[in-house]
């Protein structure tokens, strides 16, 4: 009899903890869902920012979706760069985050190759893996100019070796060419590109 107790004991643990488990993956994944933005929540936070010129801001974002996902967080905001071979970019926004609350963040970089011209713009960038607010304050690199672009509004994917961003930007200016450089985000502005 006390044999069958301590088997009846043993089984009745191990089905507490398969039980727990479970309810721990599933609420792992509720929290991943909750943390995450909808295709929908970007389109209609990108149509309220970028107001009339927002066209074909579904069809980049679209774009965007099903090369990378749902992100964990977007950056809205403005900059304004130009270039003659070297470039300088400059911008200041918001990032928001379901989890993490919203936080001012800056960025700047240099950017080199057969580029010219200036331009002021608006600028969505989604945040996709990001584990933190503080593992966003570093330097993105990618190549602009390659972008994928829809009734003026265009999308590049900037990288480090896990978070993913990409800028959606409509604006006015002329820049035409080619550049590989970097974003480097920080806290607080700075004239520091480097």
């Amino acid at each position: 009899m006390q044999q069958i107790m301590k088997a009846a004991t043993t089984v009745s643990r191990a089905i507490l903890a398969t039980m727990f488990l479970v309810g721990a993956i599933s609420a792992a994944h509720a929290q991943q869902a909750n943390s995450q933005y909808s295709m929908q929540e970007i389109v209609d936070a990108g149509h309220g920012f970028f107001g009339e010129t927002s066209g074909g801001l579904a069809k980049v974002v679209e774009r965007a979706f099903e090369r990378y996902g749902l992100p964990n967080g977007y950056i809205l905001g403005q900059e304004g760069s130009g270039a003659f071979i070297a470039g300088l970019t400059y911008g200041e926004g918001e990032l928001n985050t379901k989890n993490a609350g919203q936080h001012n963040v800056f960025w700047q970089g240099p950017s080199l190759g057969i580029d010219w011209g200036g331009q002021g713009s608006r600028t969505m960038m989604l945040v996709y893996n990001l584990p933190s607010v503080p593992s966003l304050y570093k330097r993105f690199g990618g190549v602009s100019g390659s972008a994928y672009v829809v009734a003026g509004v265009g999308m590049t994917v900037l990288t480090d070796e896990h978070i993913v961003v990409v800028p959606i930007r409509t604006g006015i200016g002329a820049r035409l060419g080619v550049n590989v450089g970097y974003l480097k985000m920080t806290q607080n502005p700075t004239w520091n590109p480097f």
